[in-house]
């Protein structure tokens, strides 16, 4: 195995190149779920220049570039996927029919684990019996937005009326509505993150805009343009208002659902409702596949969702005591909280809990 670890710097233009022509061939070779924007280069740089550790690998065939896999690793040879903790899909990019021994990757990467919480479909070599299977919404879009909205009437009339009907009272009590699919004013970005920390604080929820090195991230993602991908600020206006906005990545065929919220003092008007279904309107018409809301339970998800991914969260690992010792300390974390998450007699009450924690933290 010819393997390359880099910095994300010492990237060229040519395997940079390689690495995007890969990921727009994948969806018509069968591999869509390798569109995603999260397993883009634009990403993995980004992520490289807003925190320490990153490298790409770049495995090559005939001195061709057959695969890439971007990854975070430690001072003693502790792998995580590149943005691990907020990127929603991760993996090895690779041509179709591509193979690897997941143990002599690693070794080539000088790692002696790998761990992963969105590993995509289709990396058989990373499977194991330590990996866990989760679902991811998706809302698709290929067949046009009047076909999905005939869709959701068909799982849920009553919810397709009642979202409806409160966009058209949110136009008559607040202002005209308006969206902005691609806003541009660095301001409504601010004023997003304003709305997300308030929510994580709402909801006894960390608050990832409150971690420095996340809004380098996605500061700089909202400045990245190329052909293929782009940070997408999309915002929902009443009148001048704004009422709820949403920042993700996107490449030509998947936009990633990434940091959503809306002004809390219109929550009766469901504006994040409405801006999904306005983000998917957009979507479509831009010919994109379909919108990836990403892992997690959210009733807003179930809504809004057509299908789910598949995506998987464990480790990759070689003979070796660093990665018994990590797999010994993350572990049982991370089986606790994946048992309280899919049992709701103990996730209904730690969401209870979670909130009252954020009510106190909020002063109300």
């Amino acid at each position: 195995m010819d393997v390359t670890v880099q910095h994300p710097h010492e990237l060229s233009g040519a395997d940079r190149a390689a690495w995007t022509a890969l990921q727009s061939a994948a969806p018509s070779q069968g591999a869509p779920q390798l569109a995603n924007p999260f397993l883009a280069p634009e990403f993995a740089l980004a992520v490289g220049r807003c925190r320490g550790g990153v490298r790409i690998a770049v495995i090559r065939e005939d001195g061709r570039p057959a695969a890439f896999l971007p990854f975070h690793r430690s001072p003693l040879g502790v792998g995580r996927a590149v943005g691990l903790g907020v990127s929603d899909a991760q993996g090895l990019v690779h041509r179709p029919g591509f193979r690897w021994d997941a143990r002599e990757l690693l070794g080539a990467c000088g790692l002696s684990v790998l761990e992963f919480d969105h590993l995509v479909d289709g990396q058989q070599p990373f499977r194991n019996t330590s990996l866990r299977p989760h679902a991811s919404p998706v809302i698709d879009v290929d067949q046009g937005y009047e076909a999905y909205l005939e869709r959701l009437r068909a799982q849920s009339p009553k919810f397709v009326r009642t979202t409806l009907a409160k966009e058209r009272k949110l136009g008559r009590d607040i202002g005209p509505v308006r969206y902005v699919h691609d806003e541009r004013d660095p301001e409504a970005l601010r004023t997003l993150a304003r709305w997300k920390s308030a929510q994580y604080r709402r909801t006894g929820r960390s608050d990832r805009f409150a971690q420095p090195w996340i809004v380098r991230l996605v500061r700089d993602l909202f400045h990245t343009r190329t052909d293929s991908f782009a940070g997408l600020l999309s915002v929902l206006y009443a009148g001048d208002r704004p009422i709820a906005a949403h920042f993700g990545p996107r490449t030509l065929s998947v936009l990633s659902c990434w940091f959503p919220a809306y002004d809390a003092e219109l929550a009766k008007y469901s504006p994040g409702l409405v801006l999904h279904l306005r983000m998917a309107e957009a979507a479509a018409a831009a010919s994109m596949a379909y919108l990836d809301m990403g892992r997690g339970k959210a009733e807003y998800k179930d809504s809004l969702k057509t299908r789910e991914l598949r995506v998987a969260e464990g480790w990759v690992m070689r003979p070796h005591p660093v990665a018994l010792g990590h797999w010994a300390y993350r572990a049982p974390v991370r089986a606790l909280r994946n048992a309280v998450l899919a049992r709701p007699e103990l996730r209904d009450p730690a969401d209870r809990l979670l909130k009252r924690v954020g009510r106190i933290r909020s002063g109300h």
